[in-house]
């Protein structure tokens, strides 16, 4: 299974529905890097991204967006795939 990383804070509720989503599809952990507890990290995020809302979630090196961008990915069945890919 792919790596699996996300830019969060602790109280987004976007954050925890996309952990929901990606632990009901067998993701056993989540590398989290937390730009509320690191704020220099919500640059290289936005460097990274150009995005500056979280969470944003890379699986492996494909960045896949935002909650919404995932929950998209999963209901075109593009997100098993993509987790299972080598």
């Amino acid at each position: 299974m792919q790596t699996v990383k996300m830019f969060t804070t602790a109280v987004c509720p976007y954050c925890l529905r996309a952990k929901q989503l990606l632990k009901a599809r067998g993701v056993a952990q989540i590398d989290e890097i937390r730009i509320d507890v690191q704020p220099q990290q919500r640059d290289e995020m936005m460097r990274i991204t150009g995005r500056r809302t979280v969470p944003q979630i890379f699986i492996g090196d494909s960045h896949v967006g935002g909650c919404d961008d995932l929950i998209a990915l999963d209901a075109r069945g593009g997100l098993l795939p993509l987790l299972g890919a080598a």
